[in-house]
């Protein structure tokens, strides 16, 4: 048996998934005539409450994409510090866009709106002037985090006071909405461009979406073509996307529930909290963990090693209780050595 618990990215297409595929009305995406491309944007743009979509073959594009609508080359970004636009896009903002980041450090990634406020520069000669904000959600090395409405609805404050953007990496904000019941238009109304992700939680192989108004959607194409992210005949991976949307959602529960047990069932070994375990990511530290990951490897039971000695396991659509169990029993066995 093999148990790949080192991202949520590692699923792959159900029978349905591909038969969605492989039957899909395709046509040349560049010229806007593929019919599951614009059924796709339609349907996203419309379940987070906004006038526009745009389909992209990966969500680093999604994020880099929103930011350069929302920010100018030599303006600023403000973001957690463990945030994935600057620590997992290969500096990306920068390199690409020209913007420059400043970062606050929120506890698991939440965000605290009066860690931001001090960070704001105002418009004068002297200083990098910033232009929006930038929250994750659900936090990937927080811990796959929720971020608490009632916060995220003060920083929409914050930020329309100081006339600020606000950008939603919201990768995994299906699992956000399956851990919390908030709606998607609700997150939706809280900023102004919102990426999420097809190929994480909800299987798809491909594809991320950039949701925002139709001005700046249009602006948003521009930016894709220039980074490379003009696609053709893109209908077979946007109508494994739509299968994804309709089937794959509400099952995000299992995820979440198979990340408690697997929390609870380690948290002895002393590796990791089950009560920060709020979606499907569980990080653990582990001394060596390198060779204990090796180890678990040997036995069919993959782990994501990020650090010296920490790391992380993600529950997905792959991932059922019988590949739990083999899980805890491998690596309780290393671990008790």
């Amino acid at each position: 048996m093999i148990v790949d618990l080192r991202s949520d990215t590692v699923t792959r297409p159900t029978p349905g998934m591909l038969e969605a595929m492989t039957s899909a009305d395709v046509g040349d995406d560049v010229y806007g005539e593929d019919p599951a491309v614009n059924a796709l944007e339609a349907e996203a743009a419309a379940l987070f409450g906004k006038d526009a979509a745009v389909f992209t073959p990966t969500g680093s594009m999604a994020n880099q994409i929103g930011l350069q609508l929302l920010v100018r080359p030599g303006e600023e970004l403000l973001c957690d510090v463990k945030a994935h636009v600057v620590n997992f896009e290969m500096g990306a903002a920068a390199a690409l866009g020209g913007i420059s980041t400043r970062t606050w450090a929120g506890a698991n990634g939440r965000v605290d709106a009066d860690l931001v406020e001090p960070l704001i520069n105002r418009p004068n000669p002297y200083v990098t002037v910033t232009r929006a904000i930038a929250v994750e959600n659900t936090h990937n090395i927080g811990g796959g985090t929720v971020q608490p409405l009632a916060e995220l609805r003060r920083l929409k404050d914050l930020a329309d006071a100081y006339g600020l953007g606000t950008h939603l990496d919201g990768a995994r904000i299906w699992n956000a909405h399956a851990a919390t019941g908030v709606p998607f238009d609700e997150y939706g109304r809280l900023f102004d461009t919102v990426s999420v992700c097809l190929s994480k939680g909800l299987g798809a192989p491909v594809g991320s979406l950039l949701i925002t108004d139709a001005e700046r959607a249009q602006r948003a194409r521009v930016i894709r073509k220039r980074l490379g992210g003009g696609m053709r005949q893109a209908g077979f991976l946007a109508a494994a996307g739509r299968y994804a949307l309709a089937n794959h959602v509400e099952r995000l529960g299992e995820d979440h529930a198979r990340a408690k047990h697997l929390a609870r069932s380690l948290e002895p070994f002393g590796i990791c909290d089950a009560a920060q375990v709020e979606t499907n990511i569980v990080l653990v530290r582990i001394p060596e963990i390198a060779k204990v990951a090796a180890a678990a490897a040997d036995q069919g039971v993959k782990i994501s090693v990020l650090g010296a000695d920490w790391g992380r396991m993600l529950t997905h659509l792959d991932v059922d209780d019988a590949g739990i169990e083999h899980a805890v029993k491998v690596l309780g066995t290393l671990l008790g050595k």
